[in-house]
């Protein structure tokens, strides 16, 4: 039900193309998504955050073991289909990973609430943002240490119960805990494994429940992002067709700027310039907003931010998202979307924080998951000058000089190689 209410939420945008350069999309998905290349550009958190990705998705293998000994009364039947020596290679390797994650997410944690690193204290990440980076990684201590005491206690009753619990596994981690099992009886330690495997299950099901209310859904949505992001260079800008026509019309000095167009072509005319609500965005643009990790990269790397200004390119891609969000809420509540007297532009992002942009691309390269905050803000840019005429004064003067004298200058035609005489 979630994630169908997000692909629709997804598709509330405008349609784009992707099928050109299929190669280097999925190239960028190996490289990207799946191999963390961005991540590791800063060490520390890019080495702890593979830990954790890689620690948290091949622990996970057990989890198949797991449930089909719970489900069929089985004991680590895994066992019996590998050779002892892989089988005890894979469970040490799962304990030491389990281990490595649990170190990630207590630094983690440090560097949030302790260090108070300063891209995770910015306004936008007050109340729900903050509660939900540190929501997820108690979830994730808890699931670790369920997994190592399950194991503690698996080994205490291989010793206790050698008749039901045959002796598999090598366990380099949880062996330290097992004497804490020590002077407890045998049903007594049952009961403990028992109750970690389905707090375990159920901590795994909820986790995946809440993915959907959390940054973390980055998870699932970082590989169609990549896929679906930007190939061409970044200091490209995508030209609208529309004004492209209108101004290739004014140049041509045999055009009749009066002549009904071509057939076919009157309806290519956007009924809109730029966006100034979500359904205005493209598909792609909407998908980065639940993408979005919230690690505060893009608005670390942003000269407007780092200077005062208002901007925070975090904060563009989390406003959009939380529109979305609102905009699926009341189409679920009327079955259409009914205006609501809102808009993205104004109700949630400020003009200020859209010129406040440089354009320097400086938050796209920093984002981890090729997600383009700077593509929402032109956007809305497009909007504010050609439908609203909103521009900064200095741009509206520059613009005139252009169309005038086709210089940015308030200088006259014949006057402007005046400047090569100085």
């Amino acid at each position: 039900m979630n994630i169908r209410k997000i692909i629709r939420n997804i598709q509330l945008g405008q349609p784009i193309d992707i099928s050109d350069n299929k190669g280097q999309r999925w190239s960028n998905v190996i490289r990207i998504a799946l191999g963390q290349s961005k991540m590791v550009v800063r060490p520390i958190p890019g080495l702890l955050h593979i830990f954790v990705y890689v620690g948290f998705i091949i622990i996970n293998i057990e989890l198949l073991e797991i449930i089909f000994d719970g489900l069929f009364g089985t004991h680590r039947v895994l066992s019996t289909v590998l050779s002892e020596g892989l089988y005890n290679f894979l469970i040490g390797s799962f304990e030491i990973l389990a281990l490595l994650v649990l170190v990630g997410v207590i630094l983690f944690w440090t560097r949030r609430n302790i260090q108070r690193i300063k891209r995770f204290w910015s306004p936008e990440m007050k109340g729900w943002p903050k509660n939900d980076a540190n929501l997820i990684l108690y979830i994730e201590t808890i699931l670790m240490l369920l997994f190592l005491i399950m194991n503690a206690a698996d080994q205490r009753l291989q010793v206790l119960q050698p008749d039901s619990y045959a002796q598999v596994g090598a366990f380099p981690i949880s062996q330290y805990l097992v004497p804490l099992f020590g002077d407890l009886s045998a049903s007594s330690v049952v009961m403990i494994e028992r109750g970690a495997w389905w707090l375990h299950i159920v901590g795994i099901l909820a986790f995946l429940n809440y993915l959907y209310y959390s940054k973390h859904l980055h998870i699932i949505l970082a590989f169609p992002n990549v896929y679906w992001g930007k190939v061409k260079p970044k200091g490209q800008f995508p030209n609208n067709e529309a004004v492209t026509k209108e101004v290739e019309l004014m140049m041509d000095p045999n055009a009749d700027p009066f002549a009904a167009p071509p057939e076919g072509e009157a309806d290519d005319v956007p009924q809109k310039f730029g966006a100034s609500d979500v359904m205005d965005l493209n598909r792609h643009q909407l998908l980065s907003a639940y993408t979005c990790t919230e690690c505060g990269r893009c608005t670390s790397e942003c000269p407007a931010n780092m200077t005062g200004k208002l901007l925070s390119p975090r904060k563009i891609m989390m406003d959009t998202r939380d529109r979305l969000e609102e905009v699926g809420r009341n189409i679920d509540k009327h079955g259409e979307f009914k205006p609501d007297g809102k808009e993205l532009l104004n109700d949630y992002i400020s003009p200020e924080e859209l010129w406040a942009c440089t354009t320097c691309n400086a938050c796209v390269e920093a984002c981890p998951v090729s997600i383009d905050p700077m593509s929402i803000i032109m956007s809305m840019r497009q909007y504010l000058v050609m439908e609203q005429s909103a521009a900064p004064q200095e741009l509206n003067v520059a613009m005139s000089n252009i169309e005038n004298n086709q210089a940015p200058w308030p200088y006259n035609q014949m006057d402007r190689m005046n400047w090569k005489d100085e």
